[in-house]
C-alpha cells in the first residue's frame, strides 16, 4: 500500500468534508451572527463532542483498534468477528444508558460547560433545550468510531473519511429551510446535529457488510463482558479516557472561560476553530488514520526500522505541509475571515475577534498536528499510560498559560494556551519515543528544517505584502472579488513556497512510502 497516495485519497475525502463545513460555518454566520444565540447552540454542540472525544474517537478507538489489528493479523476471521460483535454489545448499551442521563442530566452539563450562561436564563435555558436535543448524537457518533476503526484496520478508508459531510450537508439544509419556518430559528440547528449522527451511522453499513464485519449486538451485554478480548480493551480504555480526558477537561475549563467574556466570545473562538481545524483534519487526523494500523502491524511483526521509519515519514510530512498552513493563519487571520465570515449579521468587529483568534491557533498549529502524529506511536504499541502523564502535565501547563494570556489576550488567549500546549505535548511525545528508542531520526533533518525555514520566510513576504494592500472588510459589497483576491494570495504562496523548494532539491518522490 502506498501510503503517500491512501493520505491523499484520505485528505481528499476530508477536504470536502472541510469546505462543507465551511459553507454551513458561513451559512450560521450569515443567518445567525456572532451572538448569545450561536453561543448557546456552540456551547450545546460541545457537551456531545466532549464525550464523543473522550470515549468515541479518543479513548475507544486508541484502545480497540490495536487490540483489533492483532486479532485480524494473528487469530482469524472467526475470532476477529466475535471480538467486533461482543465490543459492539458492549459499547451499545453504555451509550444507551449514557444517553438517558445525558437527556435526563442535561442542565447539570450546561452549568458545568458554561458557568456564565447562568447568568442569563433565557440564554441557559435555550441551551439546555439543544444539549438536550444533540445527546443522542453521541450515541451515533460513538457507532461510526467503531465502525470506522474496523474500516480502517481492513484500510478501507474512503467511507469513514466522508463520513463527517453527511453531518454538514445535514446542517446546511437545516440553515437554508428548516429554520425559517421555526419560532427558534437556531433549534433547526440542533435537530440537524441528531440527523446527521443518524446518517453517519448509516452509511458504515455496507462497507461493514462488504468486509464480513457488520456487528452482531446481542441482549446480554455480560456474555459479551467476558470475552478476554474485550476486557483488554476495556483495560487499554481506563488510561486512555485519562489521556484524552485531560484535553477534554482543558476544553471544559475554556469553554467556562468563554462563557463568562461578552456575548460572541465563544461564537468568535468557534469560527476561528473551524480555520484551524481545517489543516489539522486534512494532516494530523488523516495522518494518524493511515499510521495507527501501519504501525501496529510493524509492532507485531516486531520490525523496529519499519515503525520507526513510518514515525520518521509522518514527522516530516507534517513539517512539509502543517508550517505553511500554520505561517497562512498567522500571515492572513484578517483575509481569510472576512471572506470566509464577514455576511449578514457577522460583522466587522467579530471579524476582528475571530481573527485574533485565528493568529493565536497559528501559533500552535504545528505542535497541535504533530500530537495526531507522535502519540500513535504509543498507542500502536498498547502503551498508553505515557501519553496519560503527558496529558494530565499539559492540562496543568494549559490552564496555568491561561491566567497571563486570558487577562492580555482575552478570546484569544484561550487559543494560544490551547496551542501551546499541545506544543509542549509534541515534544513531551518526542522525548518519550527517542528515549524509549521508539523512533530514531533518519539522517537530513538538519538541512531539511533549514530549507523549509528559507521556503517558509519567503511565503510569509509574499502573504504579508499582498495582503496589506488589500481593504478586507470595506469588500463586503463585492464577495466575488474577495474572494478572488484570497485566491490569488494563496496561489501565490503556494507557488512561493514550492518553488523555492524544487529550487533547492525537494522531489515528490522523496515522501513515498510503502507498506506491506
Amino acid at each position: 500500500m502506498n501510503l503517500l497516495k491512501t493520505l491523499a485519497t484520505i485528505s481528499g475525502m476530508t477536504m470536502l468534508s472541510r469546505i462543507t463545513g465551511l459553507i454551513r460555518d458561513i451559512l450560521i454566520n450569515s443567518y445567525f451572527g456572532a451572538t448569545s444565540w450561536t453561543d448557546a447552540y456552540y456551547a450545546a454542540m460541545r457537551i456531545p463532542n466532549f464525550f464523543r472525544r473522550l470515549f468515541a474517537e479518543g479513548a475507544f478507538s486508541q484502545a480497540f483498534v490495536p487490540i483489533l489489528a492483532e486479532y485480524k493479523n494473528k487469530q482469524g476471521e472467526e475470532a476477529t468477528k466475535a471480538l467486533v460483535d461482543h465490543v459492539a454489545t458492549v459499547l451499545v448499551w453504555a451509550l444507551v444508558i449514557t444517553c438517558v442521563i445525558g437527556v435526563a442530566g442535561a442542565p447539570i452539563f450546561v452549568y458545568m460547560f458554561a458557568s456564565g450562561f447562568a447568568e442569563n436564563p433565557a440564554k441557559f435555558e435555550l441551551t439546555v433545550v439543544m444539549t438536550r436535543i444533540m445527546f443522542p448524537y453521541i450515541g451515533f457518533i460513538s457507532l461510526v468510531a467503531l465502525a470506522s476503526g474496523i474500516l480502517n484496520t481492513w484500510r478501507e478508508f474512503k467511507i469513514p473519511a466522508f463520513t463527517p459531510v453527511l453531518l454538514n450537508l445535514s446542517s446546511i439544509a437545516a440553515s437554508l429551510f428548516l429554520a425559517p419556518h421555526l419560532a427558534q430559528p437556531i433549534y433547526a440547528l440542533a435537530i440537524a446535529v441528531f440527523v446527521g449522527g443518524v446518517l453517519q451511522m448509516l452509511i458504515q453499513v455496507p462497507a461493514l457488510v462488504k468486509i464480513g464485519m457488520l456487528p452482531s449486538v446481542q441482549f446480554n451485554p455480560m456474555f459479551a463482558l467476558r470475552d478476554p478480548g474485550v476486557v483488554r480493551v476495556l483495560r487499554q480504555m481506563g488510561p486512555a479516557v485519562l489521556a484524552v480526558s485531560a484535553t477534554q477537561i482543558s476544553i471544559l475549563i475554556n469553554s467556562t472561560w468563554a462563557s463568562h467574556m461578552p456575548d460572541g466570545s465563544m461564537s468568535w473562538l468557534t469560527s476561528a476553530d473551524r480555520l484551524m481545524e481545517f489543516p489539522t483534519a486534512l494532516l494530523g487526523v488523516a495522518l494518524g488514520t493511515v499510521l495507527l494500523p501501519s504501525l501496529a502491524k510493524a509492532n507485531y511483526d516486531a520490525d523496529t526500522s519499519e515503525y520507526s521509519s513510518l514515525l520518521d515519514w509522518g514527522l516530516r510530512l507534517t513539517c512539509l505541509l502543517a508550517m505553511p498552513a500554520a505561517v497562512a493563519l498567522a500571515t492572513l487571520p484578517e483575509a481569510l475571515t472576512a471572506t470566509l465570515f464577514h455576511n449578514g449579521k457577522f460583522d466587522a468587529h467579530a471579524v476582528a475577534m475571530t481573527g485574533q483568534a485565528v493568529t493565536a491557533y497559528g501559533v500552535g498549529l504545528v505542535g497541535l498536528i504533530f500530537v495526531k502524529i507522535l502519540a500513535p506511536g504509543f498507542y500502536a504499541k498498547q502503551d498508553i499510560k505515557t501519553p496519560v502523564k503527558i496529558a494530565i502535565i499539559v492540562l496543568l501547563a494549559t490552564q496555568l498559560m491561561n491566567l497571563p494570556f486570558v487577562h492580555y489576550f482575552k478570546h484569544a488567549g484561550l487559543a494560544l494556551s490551547v496551542g501551546l500546549g499541545a506544543c509542549v505535548n509534541a515534544a513531551m511525545l518526542y522525548r518519550g519515543l527517542r528515549r524509549r528508542g521508539i523512533y530514531v531520526p533518519e539522517k537530513g533533518w538538519l538541512s531539511f528544517l533549514l530549507k523549509l525555514a528559507a521556503a517558509l520566510t519567503l511565503m510569509a513576504g509574499v502573504a504579508l505584502t499582498l495582503s496589506a494592500q488589500v481593504d478586507w472588510i470595506g469588500l463586503k459589497s463585492d464577495k466575488l472579488m474577495r474572494v478572488a483576491m484570497l485566491g490569488g494570495i494563496i496561489v501565490a504562496c503556494i507557488f512561493t513556497y514550492f518553488s523555492a523548494l524544487l529550487m533547492m532539491g525537494f522531489r515528490v518522490r522523496d515522501f513515498r512510502k510503502a507498506v506491506r
